[in-house]
């Protein structure tokens, strides 16, 4: 009992509707597990068994009231630029490789996601798969794990998702379902159009229209809108909006950021600008430097733009600086690279903190972990215990910073230059009111705390697709799909 959801583009709503569809089933007593064969992305999660999986499989895990586990995505590709990126491979580094030679591993590694697959649907009984990007890229045929391959060989009802946001959502759904391998073609069951606004009423000869000329239902059409769930990848910054708050926080866009789902608690309670290296930092009253997959590479990058000298200039000016993961990295002194991150050599960090950190392997920390912030400073000294996971190559040594949690990290005297390996600290209430009471008291500006008892945003998931979506299609589907 499956079901595969694929797209007629990337970014067009996959990972939402597996999300939506997901606590849907759970609500209505179907346990149920989500699975991407092979996601791209930067943007990952460690499981409680220490594995990295793309963060769109833990979110629909949370949505299906599951524990996120490598199973639900057993090939994980983390660009590392210039056509190469790193295999995590069942939730471990397997190896870096240049996209051509990528694909001589794909038998492989299909037969590697179809265990994983397996494993799944014997520990709960329904799975819902998420394809990747695009499902009709004919020049992949005979390569593509995340779609037809996958679909060959699991032969269960398919749903194609489409975007109407984008535009031509006719040729969208018609192309793809057209363009798909004969075989696959009776497979697709049913449409979804995400990201309608205005009146439903006026798209309405459209809807039989697409069913006219692809012989399929349109199960539902979504219309836009905004719950707090984690972005999937790169191409979800485009998205975020600014808010209009007093108080302003800069994250810098590195070339190769990762893991930005660290803030979006925040820009829900300040303005939160992704800034590219090179933007005056001036006007921001704090400064955070994300995780990236390439320490070193964007180091270079925030040097040779002049955001390395604007972050000197915003310490001296008291905005607090902030390094996670990477960024913790970039604000040591010195970073010593064996051939692991980059180019072996010694590279000159922005010193903000007295700290060395050494990439003497290929082996990656991943973790979970839960941590006392230090007493130092107006943010830390707030923040308490905190909870969140490390993703990172390379080791960190102290120097006479003290730590900025017990076991992690280094803080200035005064607390306001900080860094930790710890994904999702501000996602932790306390971590977040810390540092947003710290800036609006900063600015003169009332600040009410964040408060502890926010809505599940997977509920509302869950009501929009239950309201606009022929759940109960969805679910003869799940059941029937053997």
């Amino acid at each position: 009992m499956s079901l595969f959801v694929m797209g007629s583009a990337s970014h067009v709503g996959k990972s939402v509707t597996v999300a939506a569809i997901c606590r849907s089933l759970v609500r209505r007593g179907i346990p149920v597990a989500p699975f991407k064969s092979q996601n791209m992305s930067l943007n990952s999660y460690v499981t409680p068994e220490g594995g990295e999986i793309g963060m769109a499989q833990a979110m629909q895990a949370f949505a299906a009231k599951v524990v996120p586990h490598t199973d639900m995505n057993p090939v994980l590709l983390k660009p590392k630029g210039d056509c190469v990126s790193q295999v995590v491979l069942n939730g471990r580094p397997y190896k870096d490789v240049p996209i051509a030679d990528y694909y001589r591993e794909t038998p492989e590694l299909l037969e590697q996601a179809l265990a994983a697959y397996g494993r799944l649907k014997s520990a709960y009984g329904q799975v819902v798969v998420e394809g990747a990007g695009g499902a009709a890229e004919l020049n992949l045929y005979d390569r593509d794990i995340a779609n037809t391959l996958l679909a060959q060989r699991l032969r269960i009802p398919i749903i194609l998702v489409a975007d109407i946001e984008r535009g031509g959502v006719f040729a969208q759904v018609y192309g793809t379902i057209t363009l798909l391998p004969a075989d696959l073609r009776p497979l697709v069951k049913g449409i979804i159009i995400n990201k309608f606004r205005g009146d439903p009423a006026i798209f309405a000869p459209g809807v039989k229209k697409i069913e006219e000329i692809c012989g399929v239902p349109v199960l539902g059409v979504v219309p836009y809108f905004s719950l707090p769930l984690p972005s999937e990848d790169s191409l979800s910054i485009g998205d975020k909006k600014s808010g209009k708050n007093g108080v302003r926080v800069a994250v810098i866009r590195l070339p190769r950021i990762s893991n930005f789902t660290d803030f979006e608690l925040l820009e829900q309670y300040a303005s939160v600008d992704y800034v590219a290296p090179g933007t005056p930092l001036e006007k921001y009253d704090c400064v955070i430097i994300p995780g990236t997959k390439n320490t070193i590479d964007d180091l270079r990058v925030l040097r040779e733009t002049g955001t390395g000298q604007a972050l000197l200039d915003a310490r001296r000016r008291g905005a607090p600086v902030i390094g996670i993961c990477g960024g913790y990295q970039m604000l040591g002194k010195t970073l010593v690279d064996a051939g692991y991150e980059s180019a072996a050599g010694t590279y000159e960090g922005l010193g903000l903190l007295d700290c060395v950190t050494r990439f003497t392997s290929y082996d990656k920390n991943t973790t979970q972990v839960t941590r006392q912030a230090a007493d130092i400073g107006p943010i830390l000294s707030a923040m308490g215990t905190v909870t969140g996971y490390e993703i990172h190559m390379g080791v960190t040594d102290s120097g006479r910073n003290r730590e900025a949690f017990a076991g992690d990290g280094r803080v200035s005297e005064d607390g306001l230059v900080f860094g930790t390996y710890m994904h999702g600290l501000f996602l932790n209430l306390s971590a977040a009111n810390a540092l947003l009471a710290y800036l609006y008291e900063k600015k003169g500006i009332a600040f009410e705390p964040i408060p502890a008892t926010a809505a599940d945003p997977y509920e509302a998931l869950a009501d929009l697709f239950e309201e606009h979506v022929d759940m109960d299609a969805v679910e003869r589907m799940v059941r029937e799909g053997e």
